[in-house]
């Protein structure tokens, strides 16, 4: 599987520097691998939801450039949810009826909560690249779900020695009132109380909020002397400008998960400057997957650089087309037993899939919004390894076939 790897990531880089056309297959071809990704175009979450399919086309582009994945070719296939739980099980359903039943990639927590239920029923398996509730490896786990990004409770093990050190003792809490949201805010709480901490206020907003002013005064009110925000996508980006406006961001030091996303940072410019939160990923990662990564990135996509949503969602990828290969089928059911307990090269590193909670574990960071090379970027200054930013599974997810 290494040797594989080590050919489909020379591949890509190959693919994405010289521009090969689709080769041609093998008449007697395998049956392709049919990707179905049911995702946030447009939105609220619009833009994280194109950041997902800039990566999944990127890593479908390389892998049929370079012959396909065990001599399948890749065929893929979206459909707008919106961010919305109700719409994303709507559209996973035709994607998986219409045999796109390799599903990934949802953006909001609640739609991969509505998915996983289904799954079984559709013949489809799911692999969550973004979505971070607990429950998708946790309570409300599914044969055929999967995650590879990190969740709140890896998050969670970031946030905790971390506020250790901080000097506020009295916190806010602003985030979307969803169940990633809801997730992120508890996880915060429980960091805070280990922490000899204390939470004075849990603003929860609703998705898609224009007008955070009411919020902000809140978090004025209660005398918090730090603020800690889960938003993401156009919440993130229009709390981020009505907060400093307020001048809210120089009076109370805030952090935050998703918050300082690349993208987000971009948009908002000296407006980001200061902010401190979790780093899932970063494009400087020193690893040799993420070096070649990166550079075919830079070439597909010259002046950019792979966002964390970009990155975990290519990871994803990286995932599905080893185990395609490993179990020598395209069928969830025998994709789904390839994953579970392996091992995978990825941009991280090798990294195991747990069998207890299907759960992909690597290692995770935190850092603050600077300056390098006069843009104003996200920066990691703390790295927490694997084995201790991913808690062993608790005992909430019950596997069953």
């Amino acid at each position: 599987m290494n040797a594989t790897r080590r050919q489909l990531m020379i591949g890509s880089a190959t693919a994405a520097l010289v521009g090969v056309t689709q080769p041609r297959f093998a008449r007697a071809a395998k049956d392709p691998v049919k990707i179905g990704v049911p995702t946030a175009l447009t939105g609220p979450y619009g833009d994280l939801g194109n950041q997902v399919k800039r990566a999944i086309d990127f890593a479908v582009e390389a892998a049929n450039a370079g012959g396909g994945v065990d001599g399948r070719p890749v065929e893929v296939r979206y459909l707008d949810t919106e961010g919305k739980a109700d719409l994303a099980r709507q559209q996973g359903e035709k994607l998986a009826l219409s045999g796109y039943n390799l599903l990934m990639a949802t953006i909001a927590s609640g739609e991969g909560l509505a998915i996983g239920p289904q799954l079984l029923r559709w013949n489809a398996l799911y692999i969550s690249t973004v979505n971070k509730a607990d429950d998708i490896t946790g309570k409300a786990c599914s044969p055929r779900m999967f995650r590879v990004n990190h969740p709140d409770s890896s998050d969670a093990a970031v946030v905790e020695p971390w506020l250790k050190q901080q000097k506020q003792q009295k916190w806010a809490v602003q985030a979307v009132d969803m169940a990633w949201g809801r997730n992120s805010g508890a996880s915060f709480d429980a960091a805070a109380q280990n922490g000899s901490r204390t939470v004075v206020l849990e603003n929860y907003s609703p998705f898609g909020t224009n007008d955070f002013a009411p919020y902000i005064q809140k978090i004025v009110d209660s005398g918090a002397e730090g603020l800690w925000v889960a938003l993401a996508g156009r919440d993130a980006i229009t709390f981020a400008q009505q907060a400093r406006q307020f001048g809210l961001l120089d009076k109370v030091f805030t952090a935050g998960v998703s918050f300082i996303a690349d993208n987000q940072v971009k948009t908002l410019g000296d407006a980001a400057k200061g902010i401190v939160g979790i780093i899932n990923y970063s494009s400087t990662l020193d690893t040799p997957g993420n070096k070649v990564f990166v550079a075919a990135w830079q070439t597909k996509y010259p002046g950019t650089a792979p966002t964390n949503f970009e990155a975990e969602t290519y990871l994803g990828t990286e995932v599905l087309f080893q185990a395609v290969t490993k179990g020598g089928s395209v069928a969830p059911a025998d994709v789904a037993k390839a994953m579970e307990g392996t091992t995978f090269r990825t941009i991280y590193g090798d990294a195991p899939l747990r069998k207890e909670d299907h759960q992909l574990v690597t290692p995770n960071y935190f850092g603050y919004v600077g300056v390098v090379d006069g843009a104003v970027k996200p920066i990691i200054n703390m790295t927490v390894p694997a084995d201790v930013a991913f808690p062993l599974p608790n005992g909430s997810c019950k596997l069953s076939a």
